[in-house]
């Protein structure tokens, strides 16, 4: 049997980090987590297993990618009871990092890196007091911001510290939108084409390229909505009705994964800017959790949610034929 070396021309590296940019077939060993490891291919598109939240929640804000992720706030137990708690991702495990200055669940998110983000209204229990702050992320700590027009809760966030989107949530289902310009929020005159309820559907995108999909308003919807910088556009709906859905990607590219109604769904669907394919789903059931918001339908991360309680599991999406770290086993 030929030998590693007699086939790449090279012995495995023994190394401290794992390269930053390996190419496929590469391996290498691990000396500070003591694992081999190397770049391969997916042959189909799948979920694994990622590293455990500190702090199991749902209802909680965050985004980022499947290497660089944040979640922030979100209701734990015993409850109800808001957190404050922020971690940030690093493609294997989760670490504590300075606190949001207002502990709240159902806040909307603008975050695609975790070291730039944004935590947007919310509510606060006990007491369930609806907030319009927004507090901005750079890295290390957090800083309040100004308010957004309305004070409600689960509005449908996506976009950056600097160009951001908010729309629907409240207890009403809301069809308002909020824009923000990185100084201020201004409300548009453009609003969603189907009001949904807070926290009771997925939103991602950038400020000039979102959407939002399923929701709930008294009946579970199917309905996705994409918005150009100016208005809302109704598209090609979900496969399967549902609220409480985590999204991740772009209004090309997105996965959309878990939510209900009863019982809790681990359906996954695929977009490829047109229509929806129902794909691999989620290894276990799970609902309003946090999502990655880069990484479009190759490479998504969901994060806590709720199935029976408080969920601190992480699940990576890789597509078919994405070039990925394996981690070898002798099993």
């Amino acid at each position: 049997m030929a030998t590693y070396k007699e086939i790449r021309g090279s012995q495995i590296e023994a190394v401290a980090t794992d390269p930053s940019n390996p190419v496929e077939g590469q391996v290498w060993y691990n000396t500070t987590s003591n694992v081999l490891k190397g770049q391969t291919l997916t042959a189909t598109a799948a979920w694994t297993t990622g590293g455990t939240m500190n702090t199991a929640r749902y209802v909680l804000g965050g985004g980022g990618s499947q290497t660089a992720a944040i979640a922030f706030g979100g209701a734990v137990t015993p409850g109800p009871n808001s957190s404050d708690k922020v971690e940030t991702y690093n493609g294997s495990s989760w670490t504590e990092v300075n606190e949001i200055n207002t502990a709240r669940e159902r806040c909307s998110s603008a975050a695609t890196t975790n070291t730039a983000s944004l935590c947007i209204a919310g509510v606060v229990y006990p007491g369930g007091t609806t907030k319009n702050l927004t507090e901005s992320w750079n890295g290390s700590n957090w800083t309040e911001v100004n308010e957004t027009n309305l004070s409600e809760g689960g509005r449908f966030g996506f976009g950056t510290p600097s160009a951001a989107v908010i729309a629907g949530g409240g207890m009403s289902g809301m069809d308002v939108t909020e824009t923000w310009n990185g100084t201020n929020w201004s409300t548009s005159p453009q609003t969603l084409n189907t009001g949904r309820k807070d926290n009771e559907g997925g939103s991602s995108g950038t400020s000039t390229a979102g959407m939002v999909a399923g929701g709930n308003n008294g009946a579970t919807y199917a309905q996705t909505e994409q918005w150009n910088g100016s208005a809302w556009t109704e598209v090609n709906d979900l496969n399967t009705a549902r609220s409480g859905m985590m999204l991740s990607g772009t209004t090309t590219a997105a996965i959309a994964a878990g939510g209900t109604p009863n019982p809790t769904s681990s359906a996954t669907e695929s977009w490829n800017g047109t229509n929806w394919t129902t794909t691999t789903s989620i290894p276990s059931q799970k609902r309003n959790g946090g999502a990655s918001r880069t990484g479009g339908n190759t490479a998504a991360l969901v994060f806590g949610g709720y199935y029976t309680a408080q969920q601190a599991t992480t699940f990576e999406w890789d597509g078919a034929g994405v070039s990925q770290v394996r981690t070898f086993t002798d099993s």
